[in-house]
Protein backbone atom coordinates (compact mmCIF):
# COMPACT_ATOMS: atom_id res chain seq x y z
CA UNK A 1 0.00 0.00 0.00
CA UNK A 2 1.21 3.55 -1.30
CA UNK A 3 2.52 5.87 1.61
CA UNK A 4 -0.42 9.18 1.78
CA UNK A 5 2.08 11.08 2.97
CA UNK A 6 4.94 10.27 1.08
CA UNK A 7 3.21 10.53 -2.14
CA UNK A 8 1.74 14.34 -1.24
CA UNK A 9 5.79 15.52 -1.29
CA UNK A 10 7.19 13.14 -3.55
CA UNK A 11 8.10 15.80 -5.91
CA UNK A 12 10.73 16.55 -3.02
CA UNK A 13 12.53 13.50 -4.06
CA UNK A 14 14.61 15.27 -6.70
CA UNK A 15 17.24 17.48 -5.64
CA UNK A 16 16.28 20.61 -7.78
CA UNK A 17 12.89 20.93 -6.51
CA UNK A 18 14.27 20.43 -2.95
CA UNK A 19 16.66 23.31 -3.09
CA UNK A 20 14.16 25.52 -5.06
CA UNK A 21 11.84 25.10 -2.14
CA UNK A 22 14.25 26.27 0.19
CA UNK A 23 15.03 29.52 -1.32
CA UNK A 24 11.61 29.93 -2.11
CA UNK A 25 10.31 29.59 1.23
CA UNK A 26 12.69 32.53 2.31
CA UNK A 27 11.83 34.60 -0.36
CA UNK A 28 7.81 33.90 0.26
CA UNK A 29 7.91 34.39 3.65
CA UNK A 30 9.65 37.91 2.76
CA UNK A 31 7.35 38.75 0.24
CA UNK A 32 4.00 38.41 2.49
CA UNK A 33 6.64 40.84 5.12
CA UNK A 34 6.74 43.61 2.22
CA UNK A 35 2.89 42.99 1.08
CA UNK A 36 1.53 43.22 4.78
CA UNK A 37 3.90 46.76 5.45
CA UNK A 38 2.74 48.34 1.89
CA UNK A 39 -1.11 47.95 2.78
CA UNK A 40 -0.37 49.13 6.75
CA UNK A 41 1.46 51.96 5.06
CA UNK A 42 -0.77 53.22 2.48
CA UNK A 43 -3.69 52.69 4.64
CA UNK A 44 -2.50 54.20 8.57
CA UNK A 45 0.27 56.30 7.68
CA UNK A 46 0.36 57.57 3.79
CA UNK A 47 -3.75 57.99 3.66
CA UNK A 48 -6.10 58.17 6.70
CA UNK A 49 -7.89 54.91 6.01
CA UNK A 50 -8.47 55.36 2.53
CA UNK A 51 -9.20 52.36 1.05
CA UNK A 52 -9.50 53.82 -2.37
CA UNK A 53 -5.32 54.50 -2.35
CA UNK A 54 -4.93 50.79 -1.66
CA UNK A 55 -6.72 49.78 -4.89
CA UNK A 56 -4.82 51.97 -6.62
CA UNK A 57 -1.78 50.52 -5.33
CA UNK A 58 -2.66 46.71 -6.27
CA UNK A 59 -3.80 48.43 -9.62
CA UNK A 60 -0.61 49.83 -10.38
CA UNK A 61 1.15 46.11 -8.80
CA UNK A 62 -0.86 44.34 -11.23
CA UNK A 63 -1.38 46.08 -14.41
CA UNK A 64 1.52 45.24 -15.65
CA UNK A 65 0.18 41.65 -16.17
CA UNK A 66 -1.59 42.98 -18.76
CA UNK A 67 0.01 45.84 -20.21
CA UNK A 68 3.29 43.22 -20.98
CA UNK A 69 1.20 39.93 -21.87
CA UNK A 70 2.62 39.79 -25.11
CA UNK A 71 6.05 39.66 -23.85
CA UNK A 72 6.19 37.69 -20.78
CA UNK A 73 5.03 34.65 -22.03
CA UNK A 74 7.29 34.91 -25.33
CA UNK A 75 10.10 35.25 -22.67
CA UNK A 76 9.28 32.30 -20.76
CA UNK A 77 9.13 30.25 -24.08
CA UNK A 78 11.94 31.48 -26.33
CA UNK A 79 15.10 32.69 -23.22
CA UNK A 80 17.05 30.05 -20.76
CA UNK A 81 14.30 30.56 -17.54
CA UNK A 82 16.66 29.80 -15.01
CA UNK A 83 18.64 33.03 -16.14
CA UNK A 84 15.99 34.90 -16.70
CA UNK A 85 14.38 34.15 -13.53
CA UNK A 86 18.17 35.00 -11.88
CA UNK A 87 17.41 38.43 -13.69
CA UNK A 88 14.13 38.91 -12.53
CA UNK A 89 14.23 37.97 -8.92
CA UNK A 90 17.47 40.32 -8.14
CA UNK A 91 15.98 43.13 -9.94
CA UNK A 92 13.07 42.41 -7.17
CA UNK A 93 15.34 42.28 -4.91
CA UNK A 94 17.25 45.61 -5.49
CA UNK A 95 13.16 47.51 -5.39
CA UNK A 96 12.46 46.11 -2.49
CA UNK A 97 15.80 47.50 -0.68
CA UNK A 98 14.70 50.83 -2.31
CA UNK A 99 11.50 51.45 -1.08
CA UNK A 100 13.21 50.34 2.15
CA UNK A 101 15.53 52.76 2.84
CA UNK A 102 13.04 55.57 1.41
CA UNK A 103 10.74 54.66 4.04
CA UNK A 104 13.23 54.43 6.77
CA UNK A 105 14.77 57.75 5.58
CA UNK A 106 11.40 59.04 6.10
CA UNK A 107 11.24 60.36 2.65
CA UNK A 108 8.28 58.12 1.84
CA UNK A 109 5.40 59.46 0.11
CA UNK A 110 2.17 58.37 -1.63
CA UNK A 111 3.27 58.35 -4.89
CA UNK A 112 6.79 56.73 -3.93
CA UNK A 113 4.53 53.64 -3.21
CA UNK A 114 2.61 53.94 -6.74
CA UNK A 115 5.40 54.07 -8.55
CA UNK A 116 7.60 51.07 -6.96
CA UNK A 117 3.77 49.22 -7.24
CA UNK A 118 4.31 49.51 -10.99
CA UNK A 119 8.24 48.73 -10.97
CA UNK A 120 7.89 46.15 -9.30
CA UNK A 121 4.64 44.76 -10.70
CA UNK A 122 6.40 44.72 -13.78
CA UNK A 123 9.34 42.42 -12.88
CA UNK A 124 6.82 40.45 -11.34
CA UNK A 125 4.66 40.04 -14.73
CA UNK A 126 8.03 38.88 -16.04
CA UNK A 127 8.86 36.11 -13.16
CA UNK A 128 5.20 34.40 -12.73
CA UNK A 129 5.12 33.01 -15.89
CA UNK A 130 8.74 32.07 -16.23
CA UNK A 131 8.53 30.59 -12.34
CA UNK A 132 5.44 28.51 -12.96
CA UNK A 133 6.71 26.88 -16.28
CA UNK A 134 10.21 26.80 -14.92
CA UNK A 135 8.75 23.78 -12.47
CA UNK A 136 8.60 21.70 -14.93
CA UNK A 137 11.95 21.54 -15.88
CA UNK A 138 12.77 20.77 -12.09
CA UNK A 139 10.39 17.86 -11.85
CA UNK A 140 9.05 16.61 -15.32
CA UNK A 141 5.44 16.04 -16.14
CA UNK A 142 4.94 13.24 -14.44
CA UNK A 143 5.32 15.21 -10.80
CA UNK A 144 3.92 18.37 -12.12
CA UNK A 145 1.19 18.45 -10.03
CA UNK A 146 2.55 17.34 -7.06
CA UNK A 147 4.81 19.93 -7.43
CA UNK A 148 2.66 22.73 -7.87
CA UNK A 149 0.57 21.85 -4.83
CA UNK A 150 3.80 21.93 -2.98
CA UNK A 151 5.10 25.46 -4.85
CA UNK A 152 1.69 26.48 -3.09
CA UNK A 153 2.13 24.87 -0.06
CA UNK A 154 5.70 27.16 0.47
CA UNK A 155 3.95 30.17 -0.40
CA UNK A 156 1.51 29.42 2.38
CA UNK A 157 3.79 28.50 4.54
CA UNK A 158 5.19 32.38 3.49
CA UNK A 159 1.31 33.90 4.33
CA UNK A 160 1.65 32.32 7.77
CA UNK A 161 4.96 33.38 8.98
CA UNK A 162 5.40 36.58 6.88
CA UNK A 163 2.00 39.11 7.79
CA UNK A 164 3.09 38.32 11.42
CA UNK A 165 6.75 38.83 11.96
CA UNK A 166 6.04 41.68 9.87
CA UNK A 167 2.93 42.89 12.04
CA UNK A 168 5.37 43.06 15.10
CA UNK A 169 8.36 44.53 12.81
CA UNK A 170 6.16 47.55 12.35
CA UNK A 171 4.65 48.03 15.98
CA UNK A 172 8.77 47.44 17.12
CA UNK A 173 10.75 48.50 14.82
CA UNK A 174 8.64 50.69 11.94
CA UNK A 175 7.53 49.77 8.41
CA UNK A 176 10.87 50.81 6.47
CA UNK A 177 12.39 47.07 7.68
CA UNK A 178 9.94 44.82 6.64
CA UNK A 179 11.01 45.92 2.58
CA UNK A 180 14.55 45.71 3.69
CA UNK A 181 14.20 42.45 5.05
CA UNK A 182 12.03 41.38 1.81
CA UNK A 183 14.82 43.14 -0.64
CA UNK A 184 17.69 40.82 1.45
CA UNK A 185 15.04 37.40 1.20
CA UNK A 186 15.43 37.42 -2.72
CA UNK A 187 19.26 36.46 -2.22
CA UNK A 188 17.84 33.18 -1.09
CA UNK A 189 16.56 32.22 -4.32
CA UNK A 190 18.98 33.01 -6.55
CA UNK A 191 21.79 31.23 -4.04
CA UNK A 192 18.94 28.38 -4.67
CA UNK A 193 19.37 28.45 -8.49
CA UNK A 194 23.30 28.76 -8.38
CA UNK A 195 23.15 25.13 -6.66
CA UNK A 196 20.96 23.42 -9.58
CA UNK A 197 22.46 20.65 -10.76
CA UNK A 198 21.93 21.67 -14.30
CA UNK A 199 22.67 18.57 -16.28
CA UNK A 200 19.15 17.09 -14.45
CA UNK A 201 16.80 19.76 -15.10
CA UNK A 202 13.59 18.38 -17.78
CA UNK A 203 15.20 20.46 -20.78
CA UNK A 204 13.68 17.88 -23.00
CA UNK A 205 9.61 19.05 -21.75
CA UNK A 206 9.91 22.21 -23.64
CA UNK A 207 10.63 23.82 -26.64
CA UNK A 208 13.99 25.52 -26.83
CA UNK A 209 12.15 28.32 -29.52
CA UNK A 210 8.51 28.53 -29.49
CA UNK A 211 6.71 28.90 -32.79
CA UNK A 212 5.25 32.07 -33.26
CA UNK A 213 4.16 35.05 -31.39
CA UNK A 214 1.47 35.93 -28.48
CA UNK A 215 -0.93 35.69 -31.03
CA UNK A 216 -0.63 32.22 -31.61
CA UNK A 217 -1.19 31.67 -27.82
CA UNK A 218 -4.27 33.35 -27.92
CA UNK A 219 -5.88 31.74 -30.83
CA UNK A 220 -4.46 28.07 -29.36
CA UNK A 221 -6.17 29.22 -25.59
CA UNK A 222 -9.71 30.53 -27.48
CA UNK A 223 -9.78 26.80 -29.89
CA UNK A 224 -10.22 25.16 -26.18
CA UNK A 225 -13.84 25.50 -24.72
CA UNK A 226 -12.26 24.06 -21.47
CA UNK A 227 -9.28 26.83 -21.44
CA UNK A 228 -11.71 29.34 -22.50
CA UNK A 229 -14.06 28.30 -19.37
CA UNK A 230 -11.31 28.47 -16.70
CA UNK A 231 -10.12 31.78 -17.91
CA UNK A 232 -13.19 33.06 -17.36
CA UNK A 233 -13.76 31.68 -13.95
CA UNK A 234 -10.34 33.33 -13.34
CA UNK A 235 -11.02 36.52 -14.91
CA UNK A 236 -14.51 36.76 -11.83
CA UNK A 237 -12.76 35.96 -9.04
CA UNK A 238 -9.17 37.62 -9.72
CA UNK A 239 -11.12 40.62 -10.69
CA UNK A 240 -13.22 40.79 -7.63
CA UNK A 241 -12.17 38.27 -5.10
CA UNK A 242 -9.07 37.90 -4.84
CA UNK A 243 -8.68 41.50 -3.84
CA UNK A 244 -7.12 40.09 0.06
CA UNK A 245 -5.29 43.35 0.55
CA UNK A 246 -8.80 45.03 0.53
CA UNK A 247 -10.57 42.92 2.49
CA UNK A 248 -8.30 41.72 5.35
CA UNK A 249 -6.98 45.35 6.22
CA UNK A 250 -10.24 46.97 5.97
CA UNK A 251 -11.76 44.75 8.20
CA UNK A 252 -8.98 44.99 10.69
CA UNK A 253 -9.13 48.31 10.53
CA UNK A 254 -12.42 50.16 10.11
CA UNK A 255 -14.59 47.16 11.88
CA UNK A 256 -12.66 45.85 14.49
CA UNK A 257 -9.96 48.87 14.97
CA UNK A 258 -6.97 46.31 15.58
CA UNK A 259 -3.41 47.60 15.34
CA UNK A 260 -0.74 46.25 12.74
CA UNK A 261 0.25 43.10 15.21
CA UNK A 262 -3.76 42.22 14.64
CA UNK A 263 -3.62 43.17 10.94
CA UNK A 264 -0.53 40.73 10.27
CA UNK A 265 -1.97 38.23 12.64
CA UNK A 266 -5.29 37.78 9.88
CA UNK A 267 -3.12 37.39 6.85
CA UNK A 268 -1.36 34.84 9.43
CA UNK A 269 -4.30 32.95 9.80
CA UNK A 270 -5.84 33.03 6.38
CA UNK A 271 -2.22 31.19 5.12
CA UNK A 272 -4.03 28.30 7.42
CA UNK A 273 -6.44 27.47 4.29
CA UNK A 274 -3.78 27.66 1.71
CA UNK A 275 -1.71 25.64 3.66
CA UNK A 276 -4.57 22.69 4.22
CA UNK A 277 -5.75 23.53 0.45
CA UNK A 278 -2.30 22.42 -0.84
CA UNK A 279 -1.72 19.48 0.80
CA UNK A 280 -5.02 18.04 -0.07
CA UNK A 281 -3.99 19.01 -3.88
CA UNK A 282 -0.93 17.65 -3.60
CA UNK A 283 -2.13 14.43 -2.46
CA UNK A 284 -4.81 13.93 -5.05
CA UNK A 285 -4.77 13.09 -8.64
CA UNK A 286 -4.83 15.79 -11.52
CA UNK A 287 -7.86 17.97 -10.71
CA UNK A 288 -10.91 18.11 -13.41
CA UNK A 289 -13.95 20.80 -13.66
CA UNK A 290 -15.68 18.98 -10.98
CA UNK A 291 -12.62 20.60 -8.41
CA UNK A 292 -13.43 23.78 -10.38
CA UNK A 293 -16.91 23.51 -9.55
CA UNK A 294 -16.46 23.37 -5.85
CA UNK A 295 -13.72 25.27 -5.22
CA UNK A 296 -15.38 28.55 -7.02
CA UNK A 297 -18.74 27.76 -4.75
CA UNK A 298 -16.77 27.38 -1.10
CA UNK A 299 -14.75 30.47 -1.95
CA UNK A 300 -18.80 31.99 -2.35
CA UNK A 301 -19.88 30.56 1.00
CA UNK A 302 -16.02 31.62 3.01
CA UNK A 303 -16.52 35.35 1.42
CA UNK A 304 -20.29 35.05 2.62
CA UNK A 305 -19.56 34.17 6.10
CA UNK A 306 -16.53 36.54 6.50
CA UNK A 307 -19.05 39.09 5.27
CA UNK A 308 -21.52 38.32 8.01
CA UNK A 309 -18.95 37.39 10.87
CA UNK A 310 -20.06 39.38 13.82
CA UNK A 311 -16.83 39.51 15.47
CA UNK A 312 -12.59 39.28 14.99
CA UNK A 313 -12.24 35.53 15.44
CA UNK A 314 -15.40 35.08 13.45
CA UNK A 315 -13.41 36.88 10.67
CA UNK A 316 -10.61 35.10 11.15
CA UNK A 317 -12.15 31.62 11.15
CA UNK A 318 -13.93 32.65 7.64
CA UNK A 319 -10.60 33.41 5.89
CA UNK A 320 -9.47 30.03 6.58
CA UNK A 321 -12.33 29.01 4.88
CA UNK A 322 -11.60 31.55 1.74
CA UNK A 323 -7.97 30.50 1.82
CA UNK A 324 -8.49 26.94 1.53
CA UNK A 325 -11.05 26.99 -1.61
CA UNK A 326 -8.77 30.22 -3.36
CA UNK A 327 -5.57 27.43 -2.95
CA UNK A 328 -7.29 24.56 -4.50
CA UNK A 329 -9.15 26.60 -7.03
CA UNK A 330 -5.59 28.38 -8.39
CA UNK A 331 -3.17 24.53 -8.27
CA UNK A 332 -6.44 23.33 -10.02
CA UNK A 333 -6.43 26.01 -12.87
CA UNK A 334 -2.25 25.76 -13.46
CA UNK A 335 -1.92 21.97 -13.21
CA UNK A 336 -4.96 21.94 -15.27
CA UNK A 337 -3.78 24.74 -18.48
CA UNK A 338 -0.04 23.44 -18.16
CA UNK A 339 -0.66 19.87 -18.45
CA UNK A 340 -3.37 19.95 -21.20
CA UNK A 341 -1.29 22.05 -23.24
CA UNK A 342 2.07 21.74 -25.81
CA UNK A 343 5.39 22.19 -24.19
CA UNK A 344 6.31 25.20 -26.43
CA UNK A 345 3.24 26.71 -25.66
CA UNK A 346 2.96 27.09 -22.00
CA UNK A 347 4.75 30.17 -21.60
CA UNK A 348 2.29 32.06 -23.29
CA UNK A 349 -0.42 29.86 -21.75
CA UNK A 350 0.54 30.69 -18.38
CA UNK A 351 1.09 33.95 -19.44
CA UNK A 352 -2.14 34.68 -20.48
CA UNK A 353 -3.42 32.62 -17.32
CA UNK A 354 -1.89 35.44 -14.91
CA UNK A 355 -2.71 38.40 -17.42
CA UNK A 356 -6.28 37.38 -16.61
CA UNK A 357 -6.10 36.30 -12.52
CA UNK A 358 -4.38 39.39 -11.99
CA UNK A 359 -4.49 41.43 -14.86
CA UNK A 360 -7.89 42.14 -13.54
CA UNK A 361 -6.72 43.75 -10.28
CA UNK A 362 -6.59 47.31 -11.87
CA UNK A 363 -10.30 46.98 -13.06
CA UNK A 364 -11.51 45.49 -9.40
CA UNK A 365 -9.83 46.87 -7.27
CA UNK A 366 -10.30 50.56 -7.06
CA UNK A 367 -13.91 48.99 -7.51
CA UNK A 368 -13.67 47.25 -4.03
CA UNK A 369 -11.98 49.87 -2.46
CA UNK A 370 -14.85 52.27 -3.34
CA UNK A 371 -17.28 49.96 -1.99
CA UNK A 372 -15.60 49.33 1.13
CA UNK A 373 -15.29 53.14 1.39
CA UNK A 374 -18.75 54.45 0.62
CA UNK A 375 -20.41 51.76 1.70
CA UNK A 376 -18.56 48.96 4.70
CA UNK A 377 -15.77 46.55 4.35
CA UNK A 378 -18.65 44.09 4.17
CA UNK A 379 -20.28 45.00 1.24
CA UNK A 380 -17.05 44.61 -0.23
CA UNK A 381 -16.75 40.85 0.96
CA UNK A 382 -20.35 40.44 -0.65
CA UNK A 383 -18.35 41.76 -4.15
CA UNK A 384 -15.81 39.05 -3.62
CA UNK A 385 -18.77 36.38 -2.62
CA UNK A 386 -20.86 37.23 -5.57
CA UNK A 387 -17.55 36.47 -7.83
CA UNK A 388 -16.95 32.85 -6.86
CA UNK A 389 -20.90 31.99 -7.19
CA UNK A 390 -21.04 33.54 -11.05
CA UNK A 391 -17.86 31.08 -11.53
CA UNK A 392 -19.03 27.86 -9.82
CA UNK A 393 -22.14 28.76 -12.17
CA UNK A 394 -19.64 28.63 -15.16
CA UNK A 395 -18.04 25.40 -14.01
CA UNK A 396 -21.16 24.03 -13.69
CA UNK A 397 -22.34 24.77 -17.35
CA UNK A 398 -19.31 22.93 -18.52
CA UNK A 399 -19.58 19.82 -16.64
CA UNK A 400 -23.54 19.67 -18.16
CA UNK A 401 -21.49 20.31 -21.27
CA UNK A 402 -19.03 17.13 -20.49
CA UNK A 403 -22.17 15.13 -19.55
CA UNK A 404 -24.29 15.59 -22.50
CA UNK A 405 -21.03 14.81 -24.36
CA UNK A 406 -20.77 11.78 -22.87
CA UNK A 407 -23.84 11.01 -22.89
CA UNK A 408 -25.06 10.93 -26.80
CA UNK A 409 -21.23 9.02 -27.04
CA UNK A 410 -22.97 6.01 -25.39
CA UNK A 411 -26.32 6.46 -27.04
Amino acid sequence: MKNPVAGAFRALSIFNFRVWTAGTLVSNTGTWMQRVAQDWLVLTQLTHHDASALGIVMALQFAPQLLLLPWTGLAADHFNQRKLLMVTQATMGVLALALGILTIAGSIQLWHVYLFAFLFGSAAALDAPVRQTFVAQLVGDEHLHNAVALNSTSFSIGLMVGPAVAGLMIAKVGTGWAFVINGLSFAAVLISMSLFRVSELYTSTRARRAAGGFLEGFHYVWARQDLRAILVMLFLIGTFGFNFPIFTSTMAVKVFHTDARGFGLLSSVMAVGPICGALISAGRNKPKFGTLFVGSAIFGVGCTLAALAPGYWWFAAALVVIGISALVLTNATTSMMQLSTEPDMRGRVMALRLAVVLGGTPIGAPIVGWVANHYSPRWALGVGASSGFVAALVAAYVLKREAQASQELTE
